[in-house]
């Protein structure tokens, strides 16, 4: 049985596709990682992770085309915010037998392969606290009225930055039957903060998986991984959550843009940093915003992901 990590880039990312690599290899130099481009900028990217940590390119592009076709015709062109990030959803049909997809905007402390022995009894798994914030940026209430899922259905709800699962057991024609599903009922979903797969891939995940396991749920619990959660604590080059008193799987700046002055920026910034073949990340610092214009940002908050317990 073969085990892999897939992750979706395109040149933009480097930066953060490095910080990445540099934390998974840091823990697991074995394990072989493919990546999914984004879009067709990718040329750059997928040489430097190649050269530098092994990484493989997906090799089935054309069905890549295809799901961007067929999400195109069933959806348009103006449903999603970003679209292509359902291009991660080739995960399902790649080399491995079981996988876990990686967003690049997260480092990780630990042999992170390892999570995947949850799957020896389940068939997905992911690691977060986003239903701890309730159905928003996933589900409207209307999926309730409706009677689409229960309330103990939609405490399965999960981040689409981080799951793992198993080679074929979502069929091509299963991820198109979604897109029909949805693209029919825009009501059911909240896309009022951007999201874009989000919402649709966990209606597909909660009508057609019932064998789930959220890794927060075992027990002792587990840490909470979001970047913006402010009640974490660093110690050296790891970060620890007081509130279970374990150290963190993994820190994802979701919806945060990486950058100096963020949330845990010498985190993210020293696992960029460990590989001496790349000069040191030049990430400039954010300009000085108005007290005015730090108001309207305060209103406008994109808490786009619940993390925290």
């Amino acid at each position: 049985m073969s085990r892999g990590i897939y992750i979706i880039a395109n040149d933009k990312v480097i930066d953060q596709a490095i910080a990445l690599l540099n934390s998974i290899r840091l823990y697991d130099a074995d394990t072989p990682v493919v990546m999914i481009p984004y879009d067709d900028n990718y040329h750059k990217i997928a040489d430097i992770l190649n050269q530098h940590y092994g990484v493989q390119l997906y090799s089935d592009l054309a069905f890549i085309d295809q799901l961007s076709q067929r999400l195109h015709q069933t959806f348009g062109g103006k449903f999603f915010a970003r679209p292509n990030q359902f291009r991660k959803q080739a995960c399902w049909f790649g080399p491995f037998d079981e996988f876990l997809y990686i967003d690049t905007d997260i480092v990780v402390f630990e042999k992170i392969i390892d999570n995947l022995n949850y799957l020896a009894a389940a068939d997905f798994i992911c690691c977060d606290y986003q239903h701890a914030g309730g159905i928003k940026n996933v589900f409207t209430p209307k999926v309730f009225e409706d009677q689409v899922f229960t309330q103990a259905e939609v405490q399965d709800i999960f981040n689409g930055g981080f799951w793992g699962s198993k080679k074929n057991l979502i069929s091509a024609d299963d991820l198109f039957a979604t897109f029909t599903e949805c693209a029919a009922h825009p009501e059911y979903f909240d896309f009022s903060e951007k999201t874009s797969d989000q919402p649709i891939i966990n209606y597909m995940l909660l009508k057609r998986i019932p064998r789930r396991f959220n890794i927060v749920r075992r027990e002792g619990k587990a840490p909470g991984n979001w970047a913006g959660s402010p009640h974490f604590q660093t110690q050296g080059n790891l970060v620890f959550d007081p509130n279970v008193n374990q150290p963190l799987q993994y820190l994802h700046w979701a919806g945060i843009r990486i950058q100096p002055g963020c949330p845990y920026w010498d985190i993210w910034e020293y696992h960029r940093n460990l590989n001496p073949d790349f000069p040191a990340a030049a990430i400039p610092a954010p300009a000085k915003q108005s007290q005015w214009q730090k108001v309207l940002n305060l209103l406008k908050n994109p808490l786009r992901q619940i993390h925290i317990k």
